[in-house]
């Protein structure tokens, strides 16, 4: 079924009269589910905090994760309280709750928990990224915990979707290389919404090198060049000096020729394997008769866990822009989110001032009398940038 809708999706193969039927009635659902948010007869609930949504119009692999991974760090860089809130896809039915975890299956990550328990998405993002991660069906409940426990700002995870929730940004990735594929909707096609959702999010973002181009969209590239064993043994080997070598390559995510074709690149003879999203690795997968070295992305090896043979590697990703690609990434979410108001000094932790001179623009903080510098429109919150104001500087006084 996988490979058969692939090839109408993204392989130019005509999808039967009854599929295409069944997109034009999944059309109607989208539009009524969207008018009724629209026209109040839904709830939409706000959380009291901004709350920066990162998803996609199309089924499959964009790469959310490591942008949300990306921003999270970038944002917590500025000083900002960052909560990360996700669904949880592929988890148990009944995870399991440890002490100091919430009820009413509202999780918060830690290191007790297991991809069986919040997803592996979920666990991959809180070993990655430096804030908290909470796992709910139930996003506005994951939200309202997070805001809880001192959340300033909130990126929630493949919600772009999720109306109930309010929301200050949304940002939607597209594949370059796969685009919108036929351009249909589900199931004749891979959108969940329409192309023209994209004229409403803040930010369009464009994975990879490929042909697909979208105005005004920035573009972003996953890199990874250091393979690392399962178990956690050894040194870290570089992707490169494997050039040549024959392997078992598995990949149980959204787009697996992604990955596939990112070690064929470095030259590696790849024995390709490819899973549904979330589908864990078989033990007898991870000892091949031929003993040949098995590969996985980090989203397959956080299932796997530490017990794995010792020919088990997995190749860490991360999201990459070009300094103005990221820069004009940020400004939208600043602004748009209103992000400069609830900043603070790193200092001392207080309220800071948005002010212009001829200096430029600059974050300033009374108390300390410190003046933060606004570079390209993203503020730069470290002490050793900062300009000292003399007493009576006019910056002071605005």
């Amino acid at each position: 079924m996988y490979d058969w809708l692939q090839r109408i999706w993204y392989g130019g193969a005509a999808a039967p009269w009854w599929l295409r039927a069944l997109a034009r009635l999944y059309g109607v659902a989208v539009r009524v589910r969207q008018a009724c948010y629209a026209r109040g007869w839904c709830r939409v609930v706000r959380v009291g905090r901004p709350v920066v949504v990162v998803g996609n119009v199309t089924v499959g692999g964009t790469g959310k994760t490591p942008l949300v991974i990306w921003l999270a760090a970038e944002l917590s860089a500025l000083g900002l309280q960052v909560a990360v809130i996700t669904r949880g896809y592929g988890r148990r039915a009944r995870p399991r709750v440890a002490p100091g975890h919430y009820q009413h299956d509202v999780l918060r990550v830690d290191e007790l928990c297991t991809a069986a328990d919040v997803g592996d998405e979920a666990l991959l993002i809180w070993r990655r990224a430096p804030v908290p991660v909470y796992v709910c069906r139930d996003r506005v409940a994951a939200a309202r915990a997070a805001v809880a426990e001192g959340a300033q700002v909130l990126i929630a995870d493949d919600g772009l979707q999720h109306l109930r929730l309010g929301r200050d940004v949304e940002i939607a990735l597209i594949d370059a290389t796969r685009g919108l594929g036929n351009g249909a909707l589900l199931p004749a096609g891979p959108l969940r919404e329409p192309p023209t959702r994209l004229g409403s999010v803040a930010a369009v973002v464009l994975t990879g090198e490929g042909a697909y181009r979208h105005a005004g969209a920035v573009r972003m590239q996953l890199t990874g060049d250091a393979l690392h064993r399962l178990d956690g043994s050894g040194e870290d080997e570089a992707l490169g000096g494997w050039h040549g070598r024959r392997v078992h390559a598995y990949a149980g995510i959204g787009n697996p020729e992604r990955f596939f074709a990112a070690l064929r690149v470095a030259g590696l003879e790849v024995i390709a394997h490819p899973l549904p999203d979330h589908q864990a690795i078989a033990g007898a997968q991870l000892r091949p008769a031929d003993a040949l070295p098995v590969l996985m992305t980090e989203k397959d090896a956080v299932k796997c866990g530490a017990a794995a043979p010792g020919n088990c590697w997995y190749l860490p990703v991360a999201a990459q822009f070009e300094s103005a690609a990221a820069n004009l990434l940020l400004r939208r979410i600043l602004m748009d989110a209103r992000l400069l108001d609830i900043l603070a000094c790193p200092v001392c932790k207080g309220p800071l001032r948005l002010t212009q001179d001829a200096g430029g623009t600059s974050l300033v903080c009374r108390a300390d009398r410190l003046g933060f510098p606004v570079r390209d429109g993203i503020p730069v919150m470290l002490e050793e940038e900062a300009r000292v104001l003399e007493a009576g500087d006019p910056l002071l006084e605005r």
